[in-house]
């Protein structure tokens, strides 16, 4: 069975737009079929100080992997492409906890996956603060059916 999963893609250090590119082409090879991009959009840090604005956007990929396989799967490009550490963001958490987050070259974020939720310590879907922030939802906007 085909599944429609839209991931957020986030960069802010090195060459963002190759991060991104390089990030989706690996999406592409294990994950599924891209069907859809958006706009690439440029923002500030968000939860955060830093000096490094952030390229950002979403892909729609269709998929048979299961939400599970999919996280596995974006956590290892996300390390593979030079992320140090991804912290797991709890629901109960606010964005005054600064602290959770970084500059980092690539951030996959599972954002919806069909219409399922799923609400487990490492794995939340729909993603929780998504209706928060604007790069998420402007490019999921631009591209959601």
């Amino acid at each position: 069975m085909i599944h429609h999963v839209y991931l957020g893609l986030g960069s802010n250090l090195g060459d963002r737009e190759e991060n991104i590119k390089r990030a989706i082409a690996l999406i592409h090879e294990r994950v599924g079929e891209v069907v859809r991009q958006s706009s690439l959009i440029e923002t500030d840090p968000w939860g955060f100080e830093s000096d490094h604005p952030f390229l950002n956007g979403v892909i729609l990929c269709e998929t048979v992997c299961t939400p599970r396989q999919v996280l596995k799967a974006t956590q290892k490009i996300e390390r593979e492409l030079g992320r140090k550490k991804k912290t797991t963001l709890l629901s109960h958490l606010s964005p005054l906890t600064s602290h959770l987050y970084s500059d980092r070259p690539i951030d996959i974020d599972i954002l919806l996956y069909d219409d399922l939720t799923v609400n487990e310590p490492d794995l939340k879907i729909p993603h929780p603060l998504m209706h928060e922030r604007d790069f998420v939802m402007i490019p999921l906007n631009e591209i959601r059916y």
